[in-house]
């Protein structure tokens, strides 16, 4: 009996056994699946992660793509104010325009070309337009529209052209060659010193000069100012001849023509869009005009040591182009001038006041 009932404790305990290492077997695979599962996870999330991180990239590269075509397709607007149409003027701003598109591309500029018919109020007029509509930059082409633009704007960069002397023009203390603010550009003097030496050569017995030109505008005056001194100090006599506009043009003219063995004219606007009214009234009466540019001389004078007024428009739009593009500033642009002058003369003028000149001259056409 008592056998018996051991042998059945024995059994029951292996039984027992067996069954908690059985649980202990499926406690280690319940717990398998369950780790797995995180890693699987954990490698999930990295992925989800790495995904992150290419699609961030992929924005990025997309946004840098997109500024750089964004800066690409820039259109720039550009207001330009020329004071008066005539020869030099509209060469100059042809010459501007031209640079500009050739660097730029047509489809890259546009701009916004405006003619004040000589009035210095519609200049002011023109230029505040400009300041309005916010232009990228405002070529000024002649004194009164640089000094207008000047007036109307102190941020918007202003490239001159056409200009004889910036110091005068905008009224500058101890002038270096730049402005110090938001204004540059080319200008149109030729060596003055040069033109008084090509007035004594074509007319060495002229006993009396008249200096004609317009006494609104302030760079004519500076010219007249320096070469009435070099004439003066060469034992020559001059004698100042001013208008104030188109309309005494004439009767200063004929003044100055019965007063003067040679006359000068400095570049000049007003005289430059009164030519015909001069050459009328200068060659009947027999009296020589050296002039101080080109576009002046082809309509009433007989010889000029010249500039290139395209030239000049042209350095002029590569200055704006430096500015627009390069980020230049144009505070601290040097003040450009003409690279040669070249002397000239009226073949048909000459002609009529029986005038030969030396074989270094150039002709050039009457208008």
């Amino acid at each position: 009996m008592k056998k018996s009932v051991c042998l059945l404790l024995a059994l029951a305990l292996m039984i027992t056994m067996t069954a908690c290492v059985g649980g202990t077997a499926a406690g280690s695979s319940a717990s398998a699946p369950s780790t797995a599962s995180a890693q699987s996870a954990s490698a999930s999330s990295a992925a989800s992660a790495s995904a992150a991180a290419s699609s961030s990239g992929s924005a990025s590269a997309s946004a840098s793509t997109s500024a750089s075509a964004s800066a690409s397709d820039t259109v720039y607007h550009i207001g330009i104010c020329q004071l008066v149409q005539h020869v030099a003027l509209d060469a100059a701003t042809k010459g501007f325009k031209e640079a500009l598109i050739a660097k730029l591309g047509e489809d890259k500029v546009v701009f916004d070309e405006q003619n004040a018919q000589g009035d210095s109020a519609t200049c002011a007029t023109i230029c505040n337009q400009f300041v309005a509509d916010n232009d990228d930059l405002i070529l000024a082409n002649a004194t009164p529209a640089l000094q207008a633009a000047a007036s109307a704007t102190s941020t918007i960069p202003i490239i001159g052209t056409s200009i004889t002397d910036y110091a005068t023009a905008l009224g500058l203390k101890d002038f270096s060659g730049t402005t110090g603010t938001n204004v540059s550009g080319t200008s149109d003097l030729a060596p003055l010193n040069d033109q008084a030496s090509m007035l004594e050569e074509l007319f060495p017995d002229a006993k009396t000069v008249g200096i004609l030109f317009c006494s609104a505008e302030p760079n004519s005056y500076y010219q007249a100012t320096v070469i009435e001194g070099i004439l003066q100090g060469d034992g020559l006599t001059c004698k100042e001849y001013t208008f104030t506009d188109s309309n005494d043009v004439s009767s200063v003219t004929t003044t100055a023509c019965a007063e003067s063995d040679v006359l000068y004219i400095p570049t000049d606007n007003t005289a430059a869009s009164n030519t015909e009214v001069i050459k009328n009234i200068a060659v009947p009466a027999g009296k020589p005009i050296i002039c101080g540019e080109e576009g002046i001389c082809s309509g009433c004078g007989v010889a000029t040591l010249s500039i290139n007024y395209y030239d000049i428009g042209y350095a002029a739009g590569e200055m704006a182009y430096d500015i627009l593009v390069n980020g230049a500033d144009v505070s601290t642009m040097a003040i450009q001038y003409a690279p040669k002058v070249t002397k000239e003369y009226n073949a048909d003028i000459c002609k009529e006041l029986n005038i030969t000149v030396p074989s270094d001259y150039t002709a050039i056409a009457a208008n």
